[in-house]
């Protein structure tokens, strides 16, 4: 242990609250492989302390800390904090607060004797927000950005074969932190690997690989030597996996002698390959060939190596078009931030694959590296898996915007951060995007670094949302592609149909998915897809940045509590813990639970929507006489990969599969898809047993095992009606609705049993059914004023008036009133007895001329306990809401009631299925109730109240009730994406007038 203080000569320069201190001794970034041989330090038993400011001197206080981890997660008492865009502290930039988290991380290594000679390096790979580093109480170098490595020279200070100390101390606030504010958790702590690696003195510095789509390779070689200048005699050499040996460059090293650009410390080769018949990489195809650089000491001997996998690819704008290898391809993308709910931001290699499995299963084709550098890991299994990545720059000045992006004592900051995340991910396929960073205003670093960026890599295109802020049409430096966030659908059109629009439009962040959310996703997609300059997006965002807290310490879980959650829910005596829930002030409350996963990265019911809307293959059929039109919907591959099988679902009947056969189809081709023979024409007769309307599905799934997914992996379901429900019968004297009773079915004399309150009393009800206006509000909702509007309205509390009971003829006629601040709203029920045990419940609501968006027009009751089971026709099996519904396929569908349920962040509206037809709900021996609807109709049914939803925080204040609360929705709101961004379209919402439906409650 090293009790000896912090190095005083660094301390005094303050490098916490210095901007233009960007590092000390830090070596330049670099793309060789350092892997291989490489010694890892990452383990549990780092010696910790935290401090209360970077000025105090350590004690003899240590515990032990797992690194790479956040102390913030490791119950050090230093607690992690959650703001959107505030800054956590007042202080303006580049000042910090003094009371300063500082975390000194110390352990004891023995470097190996063989080392002695070589060069030693140590790799920090991130650190939140300042890193001072020191070995055997030398300093050896400072480093800023919380993700991206800093690498120091170590060499000097080691003693080889022997043991050695290593001090990392960190220091939390600084003013790096005031260009770090980003919208997620407040960390402290070293997140990423450390290591040390050791190098002959004559070494590869770095390595920049071209490889375009015609198969024309260039590799770029940078050499340096320990001792300064280069050995006479030293070269390079390469091997292409599938090709040979590279060829030198004599032309360039010719030119350079020409230019006397031949120097004594920096050696510098190009090697050149022409590859016939290339593989052309994307993110359908990630073909990778791999690639070897060898250094030769003058003697011919390997001083050094680095392999690499390098793609093929080109990536170029072309008018308004974004264009990969020639073709304009569709970016369905999606915001990531390096997460995990025990320790906070780091991630191992296997969780990164199993996040980017998990978005490729769902249709996804680009990540945007929101809103920093990932882990270089992920890079790596995006160039394998295929995905397209716009890389973004560890920049956001967001509460302070424009006073840095203009500030000078900032620029070398802006300048360092993009340069060194392309020096570092220059050579991977998947990057086909640079990006400046995010929500920074727009100002001269900016300018600065995108001209640093274009001389260094000319072949990609970059982008910066900010840089528009003067127009969507204007000519700019800093981004080739227009990618504003949040803009609306009739916004992104009219740019498109204005004349104006030159260049592409791609969104960076779109359909916020906080909570239960991402309306109007599918209206997006029929307009980018048919709309020249429109070019997809991505979707803010993958995680919901729920860590996981202890109730009884109010502390995160840490790193060591694996197992307390499963499918989206914490253990008991765990919850998803977000803004606020840690004392944390100030705090941004659940706008952190804003993913297209739970925190344990189990898919939300916005995901398979998704998935259905990028949908390889594409299913059509405008006549009914022809077979179905299938269309391969992709960019570069067949669908060879694929296999299909019909699944036919019949409204009164039941499911049949028969095989599918795809056509063989090129990217963009179509093909008619005839079905089995016999499939169709066995359908019974609509209105006879087992008919009813029929939809016809083409289950799609992995024909052989893919990389991201095992073969069977369901990718699509494209569906088909075939037949409609059969038309209503002309009225009956008494009235009934024809398309809600069977023709068989008469009504009864006998009155059904309705008290002089005008309820009804059934047995299987323990709530009779009542008119419901409201829902409890979706974040959406109540960021977006849609629940403050019902509030204020009263629909959150609603009372019934009676106002008439009438009986005749075997029917009771039931009339209220529930007042409201816009007036009364009229309801009538009409129950009526049949002879089959049925009860049918006909029911109007009149909402007057100022009851403007409601939530829901419908019904609620609760059932009797013991039905735990349901079983429906209509969409599913997962939610699906009025405008997010084109991932629900039509079909019988069951599950149990308590799983019917979403368990979002915050407790919310949730559970609904849209398009029910009819639905049973038993009990464990079978038995139960059914209902028939008169049209396809929004249906939830649950455990909750809405109250109950509406009252609650987090799950754990959730009591499951013993009944089903079921609501049967003439009408329901769509959900859009209010919470940041629009909400949703006018023809999803509900206006005044008269809403009218029907049902069947009988027996089972």
């Amino acid at each position: 242990m090293d009790p000896r203080p912090l190095n005083t000569p660094l301390m005094d320069l303050r490098p916490w609250e210095s901007p233009e201190l960007t590092s000390w001794r830090r070596l330049p970034m670099h793309a060789v492989d350092r892997g291989a041989g490489a010694l890892s330090l990452d383990d549990d038993h780092w010696r910790f302390q935290l401090l209360p400011a970077p000025e105090v001197p350590p004690s003899e206080n240590w515990r032990q800390l797992k690194v790479p981890g956040a102390w913030t997660t490791q119950d050090t008492g230093d607690l992690p904090q959650y703001t959107n865009w505030r800054m956590p502290w007042p202080d303006i930039p580049p000042h910090s607060p003094t009371a300063n988290p500082t975390g000194v991380h110390e352990r004891d290594v023995d470097i190996p004797a063989d080392w002695a000679g070589r060069r030693v390096i140590l790799h920090v790979g991130a650190a939140t927000s300042v890193l001072i580093a020191e070995v055997n109480g030398r300093a050896v170098g400072i480093g800023k950005d919380s993700h991206l490595a800093s690498e120091f020279d170590i060499t000097d200070a080691v003693r080889t074969g022997e043991a050695n100390t290593v001090r990392l101390t960190v220091v939390k606030w600084s003013d790096a932190s005031h260009i770090e504010d980003q919208d997620h958790w407040w960390h402290g702590g070293i997140t990423r690997p450390v290591l040390l690696y050791a190098t002959d003195p004559l070494h590869l510095a770095d390595v920049k690989v071209s490889a375009p789509a015609d198969g024309r390779l260039c590799v770029e070689v940078q050499v340096r030597h320990a001792g300064g200048t280069l050995p006479a005699g030293w070269r390079v050499s390469g091997h292409l996996d599938g090709f040979g040996v590279l060829t030198p460059d004599e032309e360039y090293a010719a030119w350079c002698v020409q230019e006397d650009r031949v120097s004594d410390f920096l050696g510098e080769a190009r090697l050149l390959a022409t590859v016939p018949d290339v593989r052309r990489w994307s993110a359908e195809t990630p073909e990778l060939y791999g690639l070897d650089i060898r250094l030769h000491r003058p003697d011919g001997s390997v001083a050094d190596t680095s392999r690499h996998r390098v793609g093929f690819r080109t990536v170029e704008i072309v008018g308004n078009d974004l264009l990969v290898n020639g073709e304009r391809v569709f970016i369905r993308g999606v915001n990531r931030h390096d997460f995990h709910p025990l320790t906070g931001r780091t991630v191992t290699p296997e969780e990164m694959r199993a996040d980017l499995e998990t978005i490729k299963r769902f249709g996804f084709n680009a990540v945007r590296t929101s809103h920093y550098p990932n882990d270089p890991a992920l890079l790596d299994l995006a160039d394998e898996l295929g995905l397209y990545l716009v890389d973004e720059a560890d920049i956001e000045c967001h509460d302070h915007a424009h006073e840095i992006a203009d500030d000078p004592r900032y620029l070398g900051a802006f300048v360092d951060r993009v340069s060194r995340m392309v020096l570092r991910d220059k050579n991977h396929a998947c990057v086909i995007v640079w990006s400046l960073g995010n929500e920074s205003d727009y100002g001269a670093n900016h300018d600065a670094a995108a001209g640093w960026l274009r001389r260094y890599d000319p072949t990609r295109p970059l982008q910066y949302e900010g840089a528009a802020k003067t127009g969507w049409s204007g000519a700019d430096i800093a981004s080739d592609i227009l990618c504003p966030m949040y803009a609306s659908l009739d916004e992104i059109t009219a740019h498109a149909a204005s004349g104006e629009q030159n260049k592409p439009l791609i969104l960076c962040e779109y359909s916020h998915a906080m909570g239960n959310s991402n309306g109007t996703l599918a209206d997006h997609w029929a307009a980018i897809e048919t709309t020249p300059g429109l070019q997809g997006g991505f979707i803010w965002e993958f995680w919901d940045h729920g860590i996981l807290q202890r109730l009884a310490t109010g502390r995160p879980a840490g790193p060591f509590a694996s197992g307390a959650y499963a499918h989206g829910v914490a253990a008991d005596g765990y919850r998803w813990a977000y803004g606020g829930d840690f004392g944390d002030v100030p705090n941004d409350g659940a706008f952190c639970a804003d993913g297209l996963v739970f925190p344990d990265r189990t898919p939300k019911p916005a995901m398979y929507e998704h998935r259905e809307i990028a949908a390889p293959v594409r299913l059509t059929r405008s006549d009914p006489g022809r077979p179905p039109r299938v269309t391969n919907a992709q960019h570069f591959r067949d669908v060879s990969w694929l296999t299909a099988e019909w699944r036919l679902s019949v409204e009164d009947g039941g499911t049949r599969t028969a095989p599918a056969v795809l056509p063989d189809l090129p990217p963009g081709a179509s093909a008619d898809l005839p079905l089995p023979h016999g499939l169709l024409a066995e359908l019974p007769a609509a209105g006879a047993a087992g008919g009813g309307e029929a939809w016809l599905t083409l289950q799609v799934t992995t024909r052989h095992d893919e990389p991201w997914a095992p073969r069977g992996t369901e990718v699509c379901a494209p569906q088909i009606q075939v037949r409609e429900r059969p038309a209503p019968a002309p009225p009956t004297s008494v009235s009934v609705v024809a398309s809600v009773v069977a023709a068989s079915v008469a009504v009864s004399a006998h009155s059904p049993d309705v008290d002089a309150e005008g309820l009804l009393r059934h047995p299987l009800l323990t709530c009779p059914p009542a008119l419901s206006l409201w829902r409890a509000p979706t974040d959406n909702d109540l960021l977006g004023g849609a629940a403050d509007h019902w509030r204020a309205l009263g629909l959150d509390r609603l009372v019934r008036e009676p106002v008439s009971v009438d009986r005749a003829d075997g029917r009771v006629r039931v009339r209220s009133a529930y007042p409201t601040g816009a007036g009364p709203v009229e309801h009538q029920q009409v129950f009526r007895l049949l002879n089959d045990d049925g009860l049918l419940i006909e029911e109007t609501a009149v909402l007057p001329e100022g009851l403007t968006d409601a939530a829901r027009v419908g019904t609620v009751f609760e059932t009797v306990a013991g039905l735990n089971h349901l079983q429906w026709y209509g969409q599913g099996p997962w939610e699906t809401y009025p405008d997010r519904r084109t991932g629900g396929p039509v079909g019988h569908h069951r599950a149990r009631v308590d799983s019917l349920f979403t368990p979002y962040l915050r407790p919310q509206e949730s559970g609904g299925r849209s398009g029910v037809r009819r639905f049973a709900l038993l009990s464990d021996t079978g038995t139960g109730l059914g209902v028939r609807l008169d049209a396809p109709r929004q249906v939830s049914v649950t455990r909750y109240r809405a109250a109950d939803l509406a009252t609650a925080s987090h799950h754990d204040e959730l009591t499951p009730r013993p009944r089903c609360v079921v609501h049967l929705d003439a009408a329901h709101r769509g959900l859009g994406t209010a919470s940041c961004g629009p909400d949703t379209l006018p023809r999803y919402r509900l206006g005044p007038g008269t809403y009218r439906w029907s049902w069947v409650l009988r027996p089972l």
